[in-house]
């Protein structure tokens, strides 16, 4: 459930960078006032925190980031004994 919290966190970050870019408005400030406001830079550390533990999950699962921990179903065809 926290890797599903910290993408959507991460992904919402990207956004704001996107928009800080191609429109120079940054969503936060302006939700908040300025970005030296208190609760500005905490939300701008909670989405740092999130992405380096989005990328440290991602690095030690070899490249895939699993969000749902859904398992795989085993193939009944393997686990049945061939009989002549």
């Amino acid at each position: 459930m926290f890797r599903i919290f910290a993408f959507v966190l991460t992904c919402l970050g990207g956004l704001n960078w996107l928009m800080i870019g191609a429109l120079q408005y940054d969503f936060i400030a302006g939700i908040f006032g300025t970005q030296a406001n208190v609760f500005s830079r905490i939300i701008y550390f909670i989405i740092g925190i999130a992405s380096i533990y989005i990328l440290i999950v991602t690095i030690f699962s070899k490249g895939k980031l699993k969000l749902l921990g859904y398992k795989k179903k085993k193939d009944k065809k393997k686990d049945e004994v061939e009989e002549f």
